[in-house]
């Protein structure tokens, strides 16, 4: 073990400013609680999954460096050596068995925020270099080339003139557009590189929704990456230059308002934890896409009916949008005003349990076995739904979802609340 990036690593724990830190590290009480809530502890029932685990791997070695009684007499208070096995150990159960979701949070008797400690044993990991080769592949694309699947510029801007022409062809009207680098708009829109990659037709949906609401927007060729995995990387410098990225883009643009896409990290990522980053509040609006259609609906700017969606529709509520982002209400108002038929899911809202894409789990291949059988609780969950569609305003998500439909034979269609809200406007063309 590098003896200097250990040391960096230690010096994470010894931050005595970080008064939230210590206390969460000294707070668990071992109840065996946050077990219950924990997809990868239901699925496998292995000690070593369990929420309260992750917190003990990381408080043990704060107790073996930064405590007295665990300097003279570690055995007493399960003081731990940082050394090659124990990162072996934290880089399985803080990178591999846990997507960050939070749901342990809820269920833990005291409160302790273990995804906050998750993140503070990653971001020692990454100190040291120890960040999962694919999860650092997929940072290293979006600090290199601006959007973590390393889309070419060129690439990027004939998907866009396609989904253009497909738009215009559908409203029958030439001059729909997807603007493109236009500056002095209101909005810069953003988007999850897995929709120009994959998932195009939810481009042209969201599209659809601002002609309709003749909204003043553009996208940007260059930074348009709504995403961030520094964040579940680890790397708070890598993290911040991702973020930077898009302030810059921000201004370089002249737009007032950051759009988020649909991407439950990326919105925490950009709209909660870069003014962590940036250590400054931005100087312009931040919306995620669902309020920003709320608004829309709200306000008259499009009208929708819900008869043209016929089918049975069930929510899944991402981690980072719903529970830790607050946005339970606005997400079943936009769904609700699109469709007639919405199916809960059990549990469901807050409560609701992680597709198993987060955390960066979709990203790193070395853990896709244990993801796609996390997967399975979530499979139930749609299953007993009957739902036909399943839509969700998260693109990590949708990726993940698909995958489980597949895997698991589940036979429902996957769709971004953009194209749920798309198939029911009512364009009015002059």
């Amino acid at each position: 073990m590098d003896i200097e990036a250990k040391k960096k690593a230690i010096a994470i724990l010894e931050n005595s400013t970080d008064s939230k830190l210590i206390t969460h590290l000294n707070a668990c009480v071992h109840c065996g609680l946050c077990g219950t809530s924990c997809l990868f502890y239901k699925t496998f029932d292995d000690p070593q999954f369990m929420p309260g685990k992750k917190v003990d791997l990381v408080a043990s070695i704060y107790r073996k460096y930064c405590t007295f009684i665990g300097k003279v007499a570690p055995n007493l208070v399960n003081a731990k050596e940082l050394n090659d096995d124990m990162v072996a150990e934290m880089v399985d159960s803080l990178y591999g068995a846990c997507t960050m979701c939070g749901r342990c949070v809820k269920h833990c008797s005291i409160g302790v925020d273990i995804p906050y400690i998750v993140h503070t044993g990653r971001q020692m990991l990454a100190t040291m270099g120890c960040v999962p080769k694919t999860l650092q592949a997929t940072v290293d694309a979006a600090v290199t080339t601006g959007n973590n699947m390393g889309i070419p510029e060129d690439e990027f801007v004939d998907t866009i003139q396609w989904m253009e022409e497909e738009m215009q062809d559908d409203l029958e009207d030439k001059n729909a557009q997807i603007p493109l680098n236009e500056s002095d708009k209101k909005i810069l829109y953003t988007l999850n590189p897995r929709e120009p990659k994959f998932f195009p037709l939810s481009i042209s949906a969201m599209a659809k929704v601002f002609y309709a609401a003749k909204e003043s927007w553009t996208l940007s060729s260059k930074m348009y990456d709504v995403t961030n995995y520094g964040y579940f990387s680890g790397n708070d410098t890598e993290a911040k230059a991702i973020a930077q990225n898009m302030y810059d883009e921000v201004k370089r643009l002249n737009c007032k308002t950051l759009v988020l896409g649909e991407c439950g990290h990326g919105t925490r990522a950009l709209r909660w934890e870069s003014p962590n980053y940036m250590h400054q509040s931005p100087d312009f609006e931040m919306i995620p896409l669902v309020e920003l259609i709320e608004e829309y609906i709200k306000s008259g700017r499009i009208k929708l009916d819900k008869t043209l969606n016929t089918k049975k529709y069930t929510i899944h509520d991402p981690c980072n949008i719903t529970r830790n982002g607050g946005l339970f209400n606005t997400l079943r108002f936009v769904v609700k005003s699109a469709v007639p038929e919405l199916i809960e899911m059990d549990p469901y809202g807050n409560e609701n349990f992680c597709c198993g894409g987060g955390g960066g789990m979709l990203a790193m291949s070395e853990y896709n076995e244990r993801r796609l059988k996390v997967g399975g609780i979530k499979a139930e969950q749609i299953r007993k739904t009957g739902a036909d569609v399943v839509i969700t305003p998260c693109h990590n998500c949708v990726d993940q979802l698909v995958q489980i439909n597949h895997t698991y034979q589940l036979g429902v269609e996957i769709k971004s609340v953009a194209e749920v809200v798309a198939d029911a406007l009512i364009i009015e063309n002059e």
